[in-house]
C-alpha cells in the first residue's frame, strides 16, 4: 500500500470510528430539531413502477385516504376524515379533510381522489390491488369535499384500497409518469432526483398532520446491499433494511437499533410457472414442495427471526389454520412423486442479484431438489427484470422472492397480489374453483365472521393442492437505524413514516 493511500485509509477508518461513536453518545441524548435523514437503497425511483416499487418514495411523498395502525385492520382516518357505508355494501360516503393542500399549494379536492382511485384501476400500471380498484363502479364528486363511491356486489377488502392507494394531483400526473414532478399532500416535498444517485426531499412545513421535525430526507441508491451496511457502520446512512446477519451482528451494538415492522409480514416463496415444462405436473411440484427444507431456509439464511410454513398467513390472520399451516418435509415421498413422473428436463430458479439472503436461500433450495432428483440452474436476475417478469408472468421456471398483502384482509391476497390473483397471477396459474372460491371470500361482508373463516378453509386447500406458490418463511420486516434516530413509525404495508422522527444529541 502506497503512502497516500496507506493515510486516506487511517483518515477513512479515523472519520468511521467518530461517526460511530458519535452516534453512541448521543442513543440516550436529548431530543434536537432538524438535520437530514439519509436512507440506503437499492431501489431507484422508476415512474414505471410507481404503484408497485416505490415504497420508500410513497411514504415520504404522499397520504392515502383511511391507514390502518400496524397491529390493526381497524381503518383510521387520513384525507378522509369520516366515511359512511350502506347497509348493503354497495355505497360508501367519504368526507374530506378541508385543511389539506398538495405541495403546489393546491386544495385536495374529491376530483384528485376520483383520479387517483381510477388511474390505480388502470391495469397499465400495474397496481396489486387494481381488481379492487375496479370493483367501484361509478364516483359522485359533486361536493368538493365528500365522495361517494358505488359498487354493484359488495366488497370486504376495500379499506385494504384506501390504505394503499396513493393520492395524486391529477393537474399533474403527466409529469409525474415522466419523473418530472412528484406533488403529494404528505409530510415530505419531492426536491430532485439523480438517477442511479439519490433523490432528496425537504419538510413540508404546511403538513397538515404536522410540520416534520426532521429538515429533509435524501435517499441514497446503493445497489450492493454489502455496502448499504458499511455505510450505515461508517456513518454516511441512517437507515437500511435489514439483513438477517447484519441485524444479529449488531444487536448488542448500542450504537445502532434494529427497529421490527411488527404487523407487516414479509414472506419468501418459491414461485412456479405451471406453463413451464414439467411444472404444469403438479405432482412435480407437491414434490417439490415436499422436498424444500424450510427449517433450515429459516434457520440457516434468516437466523431463526420468523416462521417457516405451508401457507401465507401470519397467526394474527383469520385465514390462519395452524392444523394445515406447519410445514412437514417427506423426502422419501418427494421421491416416489418424482420417480411416478418419469424424466424431467433442468430447471432454472431466478433470483434477485442484489439479494444476498435470497441467494443463500436459492442454494439451499438447489440442494434439497437434486436429492429427490429435480436438477436445476440458478439464474441471478436484475432487479427491474425480477419485477417485470413477476408482473407478467415471464419466468421461465422457478423464481425465489418475497410477498407481502398477506398482513392485510385475506381476500386483498388472492384478488390483488401477483403470484396469487385468481384473475390473472405469475405462475400462469388458472382454476376455475380457485377463482369461485376467491370470489365466495370476497363477497362476505365480514371478513372476520364464521362464514369467511369457512371460505379462507377451501383457499388454503386451493393453495395446498396446487402449489403454484410455494411458501417458506413468514418474517416481519426490519429496519437497522442509526442509534440517535428515533421516532420512526410505519404503516400496515412497511412504508417508512419520518413525520415524527428526530435525532438526539
Amino acid at each position: 500500500m502506497g503512502v497516500l493511500a496507506a493515510v486516506l485509509s487511517v483518515i477513512f477508518l479515523t472519520s468511521c470510528t467518530s461517526a460511530v461513536g458519535l452516534q453512541t453518545t448521543a442513543v440516550n441524548g436529548e431530543p434536537i430539531q432538524g438535520g437530514i435523514v439519509h436512507i440506503g437503497t437499492d431501489l431507484d425511483l422508476n415512474p414505471a413502477t410507481f404503484y408497485t416499487g416505490q415504497i420508500t418514495h410513497t411514504g415520504l411523498v404522499y397520504d392515502t385516504l383511511t391507514r390502518y395502525n400496524p397491529d390493526s385492520l381497524e381503518p383510521q382516518p387520513s384525507l378522509a376524515k369520516a366515511w359512511e357505508l350502506s347497509p348493503d355494501g354497495r355505497t360508501i360516503s367519504l368526507d374530506l379533510r378541508d385543511d389539506v393542500t398538495f405541495h403546489s399549494r393546491r386544495p385536495l379536492t374529491s376530483e384528485d381522489i376520483k383520479f387517483s382511485l381510477v388511474n390505480y384501476s388502470d391495469p397499465k400500471n400495474s397496481g396489486q390491488l387494481a381488481r379492487v380498484a375496479q370493483a367501484i363502479t361509478s364516483y359522485d364528486t359533486s361536493d368538493t369535499h365528500r365522495i361517494k363511491l358505488h359498487l354493484d356486489e359488495p366488497i370486504n377488502n376495500l379499506f385494504d384500497l384506501f390504505d394503499i392507494v396513493p393520492i395524486i394531483d391529477h393537474e399533474t400526473a403527466d409529469q409525474l409518469k415522466t419523473g418530472e414532478q412528484y406533488n403529494g399532500t404528505g409530510p415530505f416535498r419531492f426536491i430532485e432526483w439523480l438517477p442511479g444517485s439519490h433523490a432528496k426531499y425537504e419538510a413540508n412545513k404546511s403538513y397538515w398532520g404536522g410540520s416534520p421535525n426532521i429538515d429533509g430526507v435524501e435517499v441514497m441508491i446503493v445497489p450492493d446491499k454489502k455496502t448499504q451496511f458499511a455505510q450505515l457502520r461508517s456513518g454516511q446512512v441512517d437507515i437500511t433494511a435489514a439483513q438477517p446477519r447484519d441485524a444479529e451482528a449488531l444487536a448488542d451494538h448500542t450504537a445502532f437499533r434494529t427497529v421490527t415492522l411488527e404487523g407487516t409480514s414479509n414472506i419468501t416463496y418459491l414461485g412456479v410457472n405451471v406453463a413451464a415444462a414439467g411444472l404444469d405436473d403438479p405432482r412435480v411440484r407437491q414434490a417439490i414442495s415436499l422436498a424444500v427444507d424450510r427449517d433450515r431456509i429459516l434457520n440457516e439464511v434468516y437466523r431463526g427471526r420468523g416462521q417457516s410454513a405451508t401457507l401465507p398467513w401470519p397467526q394474527y390472520s383469520p385465514a390462519f389454520d395452524a392444523s394445515t399451516q406447519n410445514p412437514s418435509r417427506d423426502v422419501a415421498r418427494a421421491r416416489e412423486l418424482i420417480a411416478e413422473v418419469g424424466s424431467l428436463p433442468e430447471f432454472p430458479i431466478s433470483v434477485p442479484s442484489n439479494s444476498p439472503t435470497l441467494q443463500t436461500a436459492v442454494e439451499i433450495i438447489s440442494s434439497d431438489l437434486a436429492e429427490i432428483g429435480i436438477q436445476t440452474k440458478i439464474v441471478p436476475t436484475e432487479g427491474t427484470t425480477m419485477t417485470s417478469q413477476l408482473i407478467n408472468g415471464a419466468y421461465p421456471g422457478l423464481w425465489v422472492y418475497s410477498h407481502t398483502f398477506s398482513q392485510y384482509n385475506p381476500s386483498t391476497l388472492v384478488t390483488a397480489a401477483f403470484p396469487f390473483n385468481s384473475a390473472k397471477n405469475s405462475s400462469n396459474f388458472l382454476d376455475a374453483k380457485y377463482s369461485s372460491d376467491v370470489t365466495q371470500a370476497w363477497r362476505i361482508p365480514d371478513p372476520n365472521s364464521s362464514e369467511a373463516i369457512e371460505a379462507y378453509k377451501a383457499l388454503n386447500q386451493d393453495l395446498l393442492d396446487h402449489n403454484f406458490v410455494i411458501e417458506l418463511t413468514i418474517l416481519n420486516s426490519e429496519l437497522i437505524t442509526a442509534g440517535n434516530l428515533q421516532g420512526i413509525q410505519w404503516d400496515k404495508r412497511g412504508l417508512y413514516d419520518l413525520s415524527k422522527a428526530y435525532f438526539t444529541q
